[in-house]
């Protein structure tokens, strides 16, 4: 961990930057007045990859395009049954 003041800081801005990026530091804290403000650390991307799988899994959504269809004759049933009533869409 690295410690770098304010000024030198503004000043080696890319410096400090790269040094993150390479791995020769995890972390650079910058300090004002000998005390610490802020902390620098290299960015890691969020994982996208089935992010929302755990938010699905309880909904009953289809899996696969033959569980998706299985329920079009349900919908036609009740699509059918609102026009025989005499109800418009």
């Amino acid at each position: 961990m690295l410690t770098v003041n304010m000024h030198d800081a503004k000043s080696r801005l890319s410096s400090l930057v790269e040094r993150l990026e390479v791995g020769q530091e995890t972390e650079v804290i910058i300090a004002r007045n000998g005390a610490p403000v802020a902390r620098l650390v290299p960015y890691v991307a969020p994982r996208r990859i089935g992010a929302a799988r755990h938010l699905l899994a309880g909904l009953g959504v289809p899996t696969s395009v033959e569980e998706f269809n299985a329920g079009d004759e349900a919908i036609d049933a009740d699509f059918s049954a609102s026009t025989d009533g005499g109800l418009e869409p």
